[in-house]
């Protein structure tokens, strides 16, 4: 017993040597290291507030979207989401935050859009329409996906003015994710973990657990 012990002790004492040489060459400290390994296992309780909301209330799954529309990989990951939509109605409880990057100029506006559309009632409907328009942001863009979706247009050139309250809900949505350790967009939390590797493989291996 004594032998397979020093065994394992010299094993697991290799082991973190070669961690410890890992972290040394990215620059990061153990206690960086753990830091951000609390970070990535904290279960954060996340406010649903006046977010958009698809999905019954005791679903299986919450998966929380930090996001905005210039952003090219979160235009790309959006039919993703359309699908995991359209395959689990009644398993997953989907919520959108906006998360406008401060480098993308028509962020702001586009997540203004939506939340006007959002007033009608088609939300949904017009974040995948606008999806993949993430290079050629405007009014006229938005206008255009506004008629493409069914809107009451001159309803919707009211309320996507972006005023200083409109302004104050995006924030809000942002400060949320800046203090729940968003990095990035897009940025998923799945049950109020956040998921660095999200797919839908993943949430198909989550959704199993939770069967």
């Amino acid at each position: 017993k004594l032998d397979n012990l020093e065994k394992d002790f010299n094993t697991l004492k290799e082991e973190f040597e070669v961690i410890k040489y890992a972290l040394d060459k990215r620059g990061i400290s153990l206690e960086d290291a753990r830091k951000e390994m609390e970070a990535d296992n904290k279960v954060w309780d996340i406010p649903v507030d006046e977010s958009p909301v698809f999905g019954p209330e005791n679903a299986k799954l919450t998966i929380v979207e930090f996001t905005e529309f210039q952003c090219p990989y979160c235009s790309r990951i959006a039919p993703t989401m359309q699908e995991l939509m359209k395959k689990y109605p009644n398993d997953i409880k989907f919520v959108y935050k906006n998360f406008p990057l401060s480098f993308h100029a028509n962020a702001q506006a586009a997540a203004a859009s939506a939340i006007a559309a959002q007033k009608q009632g088609k939300f949904w409907e017009y974040r995948y329409a606008l999806a993949p328009h993430s290079r050629e942001l405007s009014d006229s863009t938005y206008l255009a996906v506004a008629k493409e979706v069914g809107l009451n247009i001159e309803q919707f050139k009211k309320d996507m003015v972006l005023d200083s309250a409109m302004m104050a809900r995006i924030d809000k949505d942002f400060q949320l994710g800046v203090k729940v350790g968003v990095q990035g967009t897009p940025n998923f939390y799945i049950n109020g973990k956040r998921q660095d590797r999200f797919s839908p493989e993943l949430v198909e291996k989550l959704l199993d657990e939770a069967k």
